[in-house]
């Protein structure tokens, strides 16, 4: 009789942690049912295989849980090596990759042959759930030449695209049919029958945009916007699209992108943008289910007295 009691008071101890867990997440799980996430997924979360199943589950609970996760996604680490056993340099300008005619063809391997096919394959480990697409297919993402300014002076960057149009027909069938896209950062040419290479962070932003995301969410390697990089450690966990706005010309060049993306979204009706940090296993629903939150959470102006 005593152990079945003493059993009992360990089941209890155990499940009413997990109990308020769940209950904590109600009022997230309200909030952004039936809505549309968007999520870069990049830096470290790429290339650690622990971090790689666990943003797949991620995805997949998003998904079972009323969300409509597309994931957005780039591959810098596995380009680079595969430009290195093609023997091509890999060279950066302005914070973009230098891509050439034959870089290109490397990259648009990489991406959808390889990065997508891994990820797809993740997330259907779980269910009949991913479906990949480059911006290529049906028009998702359309770009015309991108030629950056360096003091004062336009460069030739190659096959770099600036977005100029987003066809968000073929994602928004697959959501209807309870499918996860997965998206490689290809775009096709407005003008002259090339294909282009785009920086994905920019590209998840403009699908946010275009899709009318509550939320974008892009995975990095530190732990969100640091208030006074490198004295200071401690992160900003809020700010409003003008308080960023003001910050950018002070960033790193890689951090760059990604804030813009998340100006970019919030102003183009997107909720909140957030960078998390990728390195943590299920920042996810940590940063989308608990009142904490992690990272940095950009949100628009006039709702700077919202709730998170």
């Amino acid at each position: 009789m005593s152990d079945s009691s003493t059993s009992g008071t360990t089941r209890k101890h155990t499940a009413l942690p997990k109990a308020q867990i769940l209950i904590e997440a109600l009022p997230w799980l309200t909030r952004h049912h039936g809505k549309i996430v968007v999520i870069k997924f990049g830096g470290n979360a790429m290339v650690n295989e622990d971090l790689k199943a666990a943003f797949a589950q991620d995805v997949v609970f998003l998904r079972h849980a009323g969300l409509k996760p597309v994931v957005v996604h780039g591959g810098g680490p596995q380009i680079s090596a595969a430009l290195d056993k093609h023997g091509i340099v890999s060279e950066f300008k302005a914070g973009l990759r230098v891509t050439t005619e034959d870089a290109m063809d490397v990259v648009r391997m990489v991406l959808a042959g390889h990065v997508q096919r891994e990820l797809v394959g993740l997330l259907n480990q779980h269910g009949p759930f991913a479906v990949g697409l480059t911006g290529e297919d049906a028009h998702t993402i359309t770009a015309t030449k991108h030629t950056p300014e360096i003091d004062g002076e336009r460069i030739d960057i190659g096959r770099v695209g600036e977005i100029t149009a987003i066809d968000t027909g073929a994602i928004e069938a697959l959501l209807a049919d309870g499918r996860i896209p997965v998206v490689s950062s290809v775009a096709r040419s407005q003008d002259d029958g090339h294909v282009y290479n785009v920086n994905a962070d920019t590209a998840a932003a403009a699908l946010a945009a275009a899709l009318g995301a509550e939320t974008l969410m892009v995975l990095t390697d530190v732990e969100g916007l640091y208030e006074d990089w490198p004295n200071s450690d401690e992160v900003i966990s809020r700010l409003t699209a003008s308080q960023l706005e003001k910050l950018l010309p002070e960033l790193s060049s890689g951090m760059v992108p990604k804030m813009e993306g998340c100006l970019h979204a919030v102003r183009n009706g997107v909720t909140t943008a957030r960078v998390i940090d990728g390195r943590v296993q299920h920042s996810i629903l940590l940063e989308i289910f608990t009142d904490e939150g992690i990272g940095t959470m950009v949100v628009p102006d006039e709702h700077e007295g919202d709730a998170q």
